[in-house]
């Protein structure tokens, strides 16, 4: 299905993002970037950008692929809007392993091997970003971005001017390192160092929309050298958290209230990652090999996910204003009524009785057993037990 089918399988991700807009008169939202990681077997050598990663859970390594994700937040619903394969520049990660052996062994710059130009076919993360919200916007001109929200990763000038030639003016929120230069009264310091001499104060913001939460912030609309230019840097820290998170936003115009309820609507391309993981196939299952093998799979998922928002208790809660119910418990639903139809198509056939024993004596054709490698009885009627012993 994945390689030969007809489908114009570049078309079926935004037309079903267009019906979905259309029936539920969606014009305005929030666009999410984040990427995620998702682990492979050792012996997998054909999938589809395949590398070396840093284990989050152990510190250790893995092989896997990550895929920058956009999320299109709205007030009605939200729905994966698209999707890049990313994986490191391959010259660029060998030239960074050479430089950190020197440096171990104290070989002066002098002797360094020149940095390799970038490969085009390798785009950093945050040119990935660009390019889903660059598709985005030609595929939907219409509709409205209110805000760009993504992690540190993408806190990147050249990024932010990428968004910005796309959506003028548009509020782009990042967070920023700790270690981030800003500077203050002509002297530059990290926004750790200087949010530690003006710490916030308490206030209380409205998170994802729902929850009233307490915190404390400070900020200012001060320089950041590596943007050359004016930011809005604030430093938030929620009730029972220890440490400041560092938030910068480009448009000066908001407030920091403002600023902190629209950034954290960016928690919900998590719960969308946890789903995703756990329901819609492309992160458990074996993937086929090559870029098609992966894509195609990949689209089919997304489009997985926008079908449970015609289900009709989803579409019930749309229309009365109630929240939707969580991906897992319609998919569980969703099986069950499965079930029950199949029962009641039994119960109203003609002869019920003759229809069940039919589909019992063909059940070793629909659900063939395979063999298990984790028993020996085969073996041991071959004698190797008893040559063992």
């Amino acid at each position: 299905m994945f390689r030969h089918s007809k489908i114009p399988w570049d078309k079926l991700l935004e037309n079903s993002i267009r019906v979905i807009l259309h029936r539920y008169g969606i014009k305005r939202g929030f666009i999410v970037i984040d990427d995620k990681d998702i682990s492979r077997s050792k012996n997998a050598k054909k999938i589809h950008l395949l590398h070396k990663m840093k284990d989050k859970k152990t510190g250790g390594y893995l092989l896997g692929q990550n895929i920058v994700c956009t999320y299109f937040v709205t007030e009605k619903v939200s729905i994966p809007v698209g999707f890049a394969f990313y994986a490191p520049d391959p010259n660029q990660k060998e030239w960074r392993d050479k430089i950190k052996d020197l440096k171990k062994k104290k070989i002066g710059k002098s002797l360094w091997p020149k940095k390799p130009e970038a490969l085009s076919e390798y785009p950093k993360k945050y040119e990935l970003g660009i390019q889903l919200c660059r598709e985005f916007q030609q595929a939907f001109p219409e509709i409205k971005i209110k805000a760009v929200l993504a992690d540190n990763l993408y806190g990147h000038l050249p990024f932010i001017l990428g968004i910005q030639e796309l959506w003028a003016g548009i509020q782009i929120i990042t967070k920023m390192r700790k270690n981030q230069k800003i500077r203050y009264w002509k002297k530059e310091c990290s926004c750790g160092n200087h949010f530690s001499s003006y710490a916030g104060w308490k206030q209380e913001a409205v998170i994802r929309g729902r929850d009233n939460r307490k915190l404390i912030a400070g900020g200012g609309r001060l320089y950041v050298p590596s943007h050359k230019a004016k930011r809005f840097v604030i430093a938030v820290k929620y009730e029972g958290e220890k440490e400041y998170r560092y938030l910068m936003a480009t448009n000066l115009s908001w407030n920091m209230k403002e600023v902190i309820e629209a950034f954290s609507i960016r928690w919900l391309i998590e719960v969308f990652f946890e789903d995703w993981s756990g329901y819609n196939g492309f992160c458990s299952l074996a993937k086929q090999c090559g870029e098609e093998g992966s894509l195609r799979p990949l689209i089919l998922s997304y489009l997985f996910d926008h079908c449970f928002l015609y289900h009709e208790d989803q579409h019930a809660f749309l229309t009365n204003k109630q929240p939707l119910a969580t991906f897992g418990s319609l998919i569980e639903k969703s099986r069950a009524q499965a079930l029950f139809h199949f029962i009641q198509e039994i119960l109203e056939d003609e002869s019920p009785k003759e229809k069940l024993n039919n589909l019992i004596s063909n059940l070793d054709e629909i659900y063939p057993l395979q063999p298990s490698k984790k028993h020996m009885v085969d073996v041991n009627e071959k004698g190797f037990m008893n040559k063992v012993a």
